[in-house]
């Protein structure tokens, strides 16, 4: 049919018009041939249909309490973490953590979607139609009355009013898919980061000092977690860098909480010796944080967490290899020059004991590492 044999008619008429006869309307104005539209179940409230019903509910409750047990899980389950040496039950609780979050929300996904396309399969009508190409063009009220009469016939044919099984179990499945969906996306929310104080807080590292006038050394790795190696201002030459961990005597005879200090995922400093004449601008509030020369920074990359352990004497310019940060140590106060951090990393105060070893004044005045959602800077 051409489009000047085509009747559009008025709004007057349109309001006039049932659904059926929109239905009809909107399939002739489009170029349509429905040569097949019949309903999947003819003959209402057969076993097969009942079979069908409950298949399709059923997926819809497995989704609902998948996404239950997520949320339980999620919020519930122990997700510190625990040393496998002396707790291997708590570790083996642990370790399920990430595993059973992302079975559990993926099962849900996963059973919200086969309950859908059953739902499409065995109750929406079989329709097979044939449409003759034409332009694009934008939508006239005509357009949206005949679009909307076609989804509300293709509903009601579905049975979607006398179903409430399904539309209980749909409500509880996609319900509590999408509460579990909200809680995965605001999770950072749930679990205040003020919650912890001490040094396995987000404020505090392992430079945390446990007591008043603890003195908190800087501790090399060898390779042998249980080796105690100090360092020493004479250690590092002009230029030069090492890689220092936290070290407390009262450590030296515990093998575990020497092998943890190494571990620690921010607690890792850059302590770096710049070349004579190096003037660098210091951070407000920080002046004294260096031993002449010598600088302490968190190795933690203010970006995604990496480990920035790159350094190039001439430039005087930490780097991170994960997505390319510089900071600047030589002229400003570790500042991001280039690539996408946007802070500086943390400055360590340092100082030299009498007996000769660096040692920390003090742990960070700032959290290390990326931004959290409750971070001042």
């Amino acid at each position: 049919m051409s489009d000047e044999q085509k009747k559009v008619p008025t709004e007057a008429e349109l309001a006039e018009m049932s659904r059926d006869e929109k239905v009809r309307l909107g399939t002739e104005l489009d170029d349509v041939e429905l040569v097949e539209y019949q309903d999947r179940w003819p003959v209402e409230g057969t076993r097969a249909e009942k079979r069908a019903e409950r298949s399709i509910a059923m997926w819809f409750v497995i989704a609902g309490l998948s996404t239950v047990a997520f949320i339980a899980v999620f919020l519930f389950w122990p997700y510190r973490y625990v040393d496998p040496l002396s707790d291997p039950q708590g570790n083996l609780i642990y370790s399920l953590y990430t595993p059973l979050v992302g079975f559990f929300f993926g099962l849900s996904i996963l059973a919200v979607g086969i309950a859908v396309v059953l739902y499409t399969k065995k109750f929406i009508p079989h329709e097979v139609a044939v449409q003759q190409r034409h332009d694009g063009h934008g939508s006239s009220e005509v357009d949206r009355q005949t679009t909307t009469a076609l989804l509300a016939d293709a509903g009601d044919r579905s049975g979607i009013a006398r179903r409430s099984l399904i539309k209980r179990t749909a409500g509880f499945g996609v319900g509590a898919f999408g509460l579990g969906a909200g809680l995965l996306a605001i999770g950072g929310f749930v679990r205040d980061p003020w919650a912890d104080e001490g040094a396995d807080s987000l404020q505090h590292t392992d430079w945390m000092k446990r007591y008043q006038g603890e003195k908190i050394y800087m501790r090399r790795s060898t390779g042998h977690p249980h080796e105690v190696s100090l360092v020493r201002p004479e250690d590092i030459d002009a230029g030069g860098f090492e890689t220092v961990y936290p070290f407390r005597e009262s450590d030296r005879e515990d093998d575990h909480e020497l092998a943890m200090a190494l571990k620690s995922g921010d607690s890792a400093v850059m302590l770096i010796r710049l070349r004579p004449g190096s003037t660098p601008q210091k951070r407000k509030g920080q002046e004294d944080f260096n031993y002449g020369d010598y600088y302490a920074y968190s190795k933690i990359c203010t970006h995604v967490g990496c480990p920035t352990s790159l350094f190039e004497q001439q430039t005087g310019r930490l780097l991170c290899p994960c997505h390319q940060s510089q900071f600047d140590v030589v002229n400003t106060y570790a500042k991001p020059v280039f690539g996408p951090a946007t802070r500086s990393l943390p400055q360590l105060p340092i100082t030299v004991d009498e007996e000769g070893y660096f040692v920390a004044k003090h742990d960070f005045i700032e959290p290390v590492g990326p931004a959290y959602w409750e971070r001042n800077a």
